[in-house]
C-alpha cells in the first residue's frame, strides 16, 4: 500500500493533524491499534487554561495562547463537520487561593503575568462569590483568567476521528510494528496488514510513543503518567467554571456533572483506579466546594499522560528526515490539539508552521538523557 502521510494513533492529536493534511490534498492512513480517541484523549479533563498550566510567559505560554485563539474556530469546524456537539465552554478559569501560602504564590504569579501585558484579572474573596458562590469560604482570592474554558474530551475525540474521515483521512486498525528507514530516511510504516510506503510519518502515539520501533527519540522522551478522575452529579448545576486549587482542580460541566482530578502518578503501565487516588480527588474537590460533598460519584477512571521530561511537548521534525511527531504533549493534549495539528500540517506540507516549533525539537532533550 502506498500513501502521502502515515499517522500514527489517532487520539485527538492524530486525527486532528490527519484532517489538516486531507484537507490540504495528501492521502492520509491513520494506523490505530483499538478504537480511536479512547485512551488519553477520552480520558482528559478537558481544559483550555494557558494562565494555569503555563506558568509564566515563553515559549511554552506562547505556543498554549496561540491554541486557546484556535479553539473557536476549530471546535465549529468538527463539529459542523461531525454533526457532534464538543461542549466548548469559554467561561473562564479560576485558580482559588485556599491558604495564605498559596496566596501568595499567586500574588507573585499576577504580578508577572500583568507585567507582560498577559490577560488575568486578580479577584478578592468576595468576587470569587460572585463568579462562583459555591466555592469554599475559606478561599483567599483566586486569578480569574476570563478567556478561557473548557470542553468535552469524549466527544471531541470521536469529533476529531469522524471529521477527519469525513474530508478523506483513512483510519486502520491494528498493530504498528516499526517506522521503515531507508537510506537514513523514514519511508512508512511496517503493519500488522503490511508495508505501508509513505512520503512522511508523522509519530503521534501518546503514551506509547517509544513502542514503536524506529521511533527515532532519546530514552525517556516520553512516559506514561497516570491519572485519576472522578465524576461527581450535582442538580442544578453547582459551579459554571473551571476551578484550580493548589492541588487539583474541578471541571463542571453543563448538564451539572463535576469532573474531580486529577494524580500525577509514576506507575508505568498501570491502569487502575485507587482508593488513594479517589481520596485524593475528592478531598481537592471538597476543598474547592464544600457542598460537593454531598453529590454522588457516578463514573471514575484512569488513563495515562504522555509526558516529556520537561512538560513541553514533542512537535515537528526531528534527526531522521521524513519522521515527525505530535507527542509528549504531557498535561495539555486537548489543550493544544488545533495548534499542533496546523504546525505538523505546516511543516509535513513544507510550509513555515504557524509557530516556532524550534523550542519544542526532540532535539531539546538531549539534556535529559538516562544513563
Amino acid at each position: 500500500m502506498r500513501t502521502d502521510v502515515v499517522v500514527i494513533g489517532a487520539g485527538v492529536q492524530g486525527s486532528s493533524v490527519a484532517l489538516r493534511l486531507a484537507q490540504a490534498g495528501r492521502r492520509v492512513t491513520v494506523l490505530e491499534r483499538a478504537v480511536p480517541g479512547a485512551e488519553a484523549s477520552s480520558a482528559a479533563g478537558g481544559i483550555l487554561s494557558p494562565g494555569v498550566e503555563a506558568l509564566e510567559p515563553g515559549p511554552f505560554y506562547a505556543l498554549c495562547r496561540a491554541s486557546l485563539a484556535r479553539y473557536p474556530a476549530f471546535a465549529a469546524e468538527v463539529e459542523q463537520l461531525s454533526g457532534m456537539s464538543v461542549g466548548l465552554r469559554m467561561l473562564g478559569t479560576l485558580e482559588v487561593a485556599l491558604d495564605d501560602d498559596h496566596a501568595r504564590v499567586l500574588a507573585a504569579r499576577a504580578e508577572k503575568i500583568v507585567r507582560h501585558g498577559l490577560p488575568v484579572e486578580v479577584l478578592d474573596d468576595a468576587a470569587v462569590h460572585r463568579l462562583e458562590p459555591a466555592v469554599s469560604p475559606e478561599a483567599r482570592g483566586a486569578l480569574f483568567f476570563p478567556d478561557e474554558g473548557s470542553l468535552d474530551p469524549r466527544p471531541l475525540a470521536r469529533a476529531a476521528y469522524v471529521a477527519a474521515s469525513r474530508v478523506g483521512a483513512r483510519f486502520v486498525t491494528g498493530q504498528v510494528r516499526g517506522i521503515v528507514t531507508e537510506g537514513g530516511r523514514a519511508v512508512g510504516v511496517e503493519h500488522e496488514a503490511g508495508r505501508i510506503e509513505a512520503d512522511a510519518v508523522v509519530l503521534a502515539a501518546g503514551s506509547w510513543s517509544l513502542q514503536v520501533e524506529g521511533h527515532g527519540l532519546p530514552p525517556g522522551a516520553v512516559r506514561p503518567v497516570r491519572g485519576q478522575i472522578a465524576v461527581l452529579d450535582t442538580r442544578p448545576p453547582l459551579l459554571s467554571r473551571v476551578v484550580f486549587s493548589g492541588h487539583g482542580y474541578v471541571v463542571p460541566r453543563a448538564d451539572g456533572r463535576v469532573l474531580c482530578g486529577s494524580t500525577m502518578e509514576e506507575v508505568g503501565f498501570e491502569k487502575a483506579v485507587t482508593a488513594e487516588g479517589l481520596r485524593h480527588v475528592l478531598d481537592v474537590a471538597i476543598g474547592v466546594a464544600p457542598a460537593l460533598a454531598r453529590a454522588p460519584v457516578v463514573e471514575t477512571w484512569s488513563n495515562f499522560r504522555p509526558a516529556s521530561p520537561d512538560g513541553e511537548p514533542i512537535l515537528g521534525p526531528g534527526t531522521v528526515p521524513g519522521l515527525l511527531y505530535a507527542t509528549g504533549h504531557t498535561r495539555n493534549g486537548i489543550l493544544l490539539a488545533p495548534v499542533t495539528a496546523d504546525a505538523l500540517a505546516a511543516a509535513v506540507l513544507g510550509r513555515p508552521p504557524p509557530v516556532d516549533l524550534a523550542p519544542f525539537s526532540p532535539a531539546r532533550l538531549a539534556a535529559y538523557r538516562r544513563t
